[in-house]
């Protein structure tokens, strides 16, 4: 047995927690490990406010993972911890923000150095020795070194001026308007160690459904003391900006992005926002999707649109994150295709600093969907890949789904762009194209919740996003790991029972809601619940039933060349790939093909008999989530691992619902027995259909 497992045998679980702390609780180590987390003290060479907040932030994990007060120091002494800029900023590799941690010796003295060529990369060497020694390694032994693949790593707030959160599931917005900028909260402190911990280093304050009071003298002061707060901590605040805020605010007569008037008038905005936010990162923009306005209402494109802003925030060297998430009424074409139709013939056409912000799949942040085929087809253009963290399709806050594996799988496909190899991705890191400015954005899922995230595990999701921005080949089981260690514990009787939970926690989520690649069969407007059989509403692709085209014959979603030809957005290999439901990926067979019942597929089963063993399986695995949580018991803290085990019911009960439900409507259409041995749903499908989630959580007006 090691030293670390022998130090382990004994523990006992913390005094009861409520997960503020996420995964910076700095807990005590076991003993075996807690000398292994002591220095004589923190020394800074060098002044400012960054290399001061790794400073402090090293004092506090190291005093509590040790056991032993670990001080801020003006002298050097042996086994101290030296944090340094580079003399002449030029460490190869590092960039701006990348980081080395290694032994050295300083005045004679044997130290630990973190060295970077700017204080942000110190920052962030500080937050990875501290899970270094959390994850139970030793300070002697940490030899790191690493710098970020992404240029903008980006948590998009969904958050509305009055308080409340679109598809939030955590409570009321963690932004007080109404207080600031007089009253800062301690918890944007909080928040903003939190986002510097995992190398984020960029925060859109408010809804892409953005209101033009958003850009107001008033609401810019309010986020100009938000901008204070997180500057020492590495992270730039950007606004989502309404295109018609020219008319709404100083009563132009036109937002058209080519008349001067709406071009000086953005400019002058952009002047007046960078003098009191010197670092302003830029503008987020949903335009001409869902009733938002925006160029097309002028005749005139998207990048008309994105160049006319870039063209006010350059001076400042701003950015644009230009969405591509469009689709409107008038288009008859299959939904999944309008994105890439409106942008591809764009590619090339967009100002230097502008980023085309495309979210992981063509449709919406289904709990699974292939890669959006705008990723590596616009060479000539910066695509900015958009997650979406908190679970607006996924359950909400009550179920456990790490994304981890989603991440993953979107960024480790294949586009075949340049040939094998072409990664998601190797196009959003700029490698494929050389591009210099890239980056990754997440739809947040912190709120006002005590946790932060509306549950422990939830957590794990913002702080997957923050390592995967940085590095998009990391590991989801790895960063599993880690956070499962630094959120409870690095005793492996917690962390592989958790990491397990976890690892399979997206795939039991895939089982019991959308098998065999259907997609968007939630309950309408609120998103919660299933609703197969909805058909009725004013826009054909808002139903359900658009998504399955379920009837007597079969279901899924024809994408061939004798359907929608979705596949053509392709490459000619994947296309090729996906134009037979035999070369296509079991898990996204119903999104490509539309195929009888009793297509056969190569378990030998048939389609319904898959369906159904796929809706049982997803059920059993959270059966099983419960089964490994309650042994954990005596090891997690009682808060924690309550609130835990009871979300954990309410997810079997609601994945039941979902089985029982979607079985129940499709046997209304097949008119097929049930394979032998599967249970027969709880009710009659009437009763599925007049289950209704009234006043949900995070419902909007209009959809994101």
């Amino acid at each position: 047995m090691t030293a670390i497992a022998l130090g382990l045998v004994g523990t006992q679980p913390a005094s009861a927690e409520d997960g503020y702390d996420l995964w910076l609780r700095y807990g005590p180590l076991p003993p075996a490990m807690a000398t292994g987390a002591r220095a004589t003290g923190i020394v800074v060479e060098g002044d400012g406010a960054t290399l001061d907040a790794a400073a402090k932030e090293l004092s506090r994990g190291l005093s509590g993972l040790g056991a032993t007060r670990v001080p801020i120091a003006t002298t050097i002494r042996d086994d101290s911890i030296v944090l340094a800029i580079a003399a002449r900023h030029d460490l190869p590799g590092l960039g701006d923000e990348g980081y080395r941690i290694e032994p050295a010796t300083r005045r004679g003295r044997h130290v630990l150095l973190i060295t970077a060529n700017r204080d942000r990369g110190v920052l962030y060497g500080a937050f990875a020795l501290l899970r270094w020694v959390q994850t139970g390694h030793r300070l002697a032994d940490a030899r790191l070194a690493s710098a970020p693949r992404v240029k903008l790593r980006v948590l998009d707030h969904w958050d509305n001026l009055d308080g409340s959160v679109e598809r939030g599931y955590a409570g009321a917005s963690l932004w007080d308007w109404w207080t600031l900028p007089d009253y800062a909260d301690p918890r944007y402190t909080d928040y903003a160690r939190a986002d510097a911990s995992v190398g984020i280093n960029g925060v859109v304050l408010n809804n892409v459904n953005a209101t033009a009071d958003s850009l107001t003298a008033a609401y810019i002061a309010k986020a100009a003391a938000l901008a204070d707060i997180f500057r020492p901590w590495g992270i730039r605040v950007f606004l989502s900006a309404r295109f018609s805020a020219p008319i709404e605010l100083d009563h132009l007569r036109t937002a058209d992005p080519l008349d001067p008037a709406v071009a000086a008038w953005w400019r002058r905005k952009a002047d007046e926002i960078y003098r009191a936010i010197p670092d302003f990162g830029g503008f987020l923009v949903k335009a001409n999707s869902e009733g938002q306005p925006g160029p097309q209402d002028y005749h005139r494109s998207h990048a008309d649109g994105a160049n006319m802003l870039a063209a006010a925030l350059a001076p400042h060297g701003g950015v644009v994150m230009w969405r591509a998430f469009v689709y409107a009424a008038p288009n008859g074409e299959d939904r999944a295709k309008q994105a890439y139709d409106d942008f591809h013939p764009l590619d090339g056409r967009f100002a230097p600093n502008v980023l085309v912000q495309v979210k992981n799949g063509p449709i919406d942040f289904q709990p699974r969907e292939p890669f959006h085929p705008l990723f590596g087809a616009m060479p000539k253009t910066p695509l900015m890949i958009e997650f979406q963290i908190t679970k607006e399709y996924l359950g909400f806050a009550t179920h456990l789904v790490y994304l981890g594996p989603l991440f993953e799988e979107t960024l480790a496909s294949d586009t075949f762009a340049r040939g094998r190899g072409s990664t998601v991705a190797r196009v959003i890191d700029g490698s494929l194209d050389r591009h210099a400015l890239t980056g990754m954005a997440g739809v947040a899922n912190v709120g006002r919740d005590r946790d932060w995230s509306g549950s422990t595990f939830n957590q794990a999701n913002w702080y997957a996003f923050g390592r995967f921005a940085w590095d998009p080949s990391a590991s989801a089981e790895a960063v599993a790991r880690e956070w499962a260690a630094m959120t409870f514990a690095p005793d492996p009787r917690i962390v592989d029972p958790v990491v397990a939970m976890m690892m399979g926690s997206r795939e039991a989520a895939v089982d019991y809601m959308t098998p065999l690649g259907l997609a968007h069969q939630m309950a309408t407007d609120s998103h919660y619940g299933p609703a197969p059989w909805v058909a009725d509403l004013a826009r054909p692709e808002w139903n359900p039933a658009y998504y399955n085209r379920a009837r007597a014959d079969g279901i899924g979603f024809d994408r061939t060349a004798g359907g929608s030809d979705a596949i053509a957005q392709y490459s000619p290999e994947i296309a090729r790939r996906l134009a037979d439901p035999a070369t296509t990926p079991d898990r996204e067979l119903l999104w490509f093909h539309h195929l009888p019942w009793n297509y056969r597929l190569s378990s030998g089963q048939s389609l319904w008999q898959e369906i159904v063993a796929h809706y049982d399986r997803g059920v059993g695995s959270v059966v099983g989530m419960r089964r490994s949580w309650a042994t954990l018991t005596l090891l997690i803290d009682a808060e924690r691992f309550a609130k835990t085990a009871t979300f954990l019911a309410i997810q079997e009960r609601e994945a039941r619902w979902w089985r029982d439900a979607s079985i129940a409507y499709w046997m209304s259409l097949n008119h097929l027995p049930l394979p032998a041995g599967a249970a027969a749903p709880a009710h009659d499908l009437a009763w599925y259909q007049s289950q209704h989630a009234t006043h949900a959580p995070g419902t909007p007006k209009t959809s994101n």
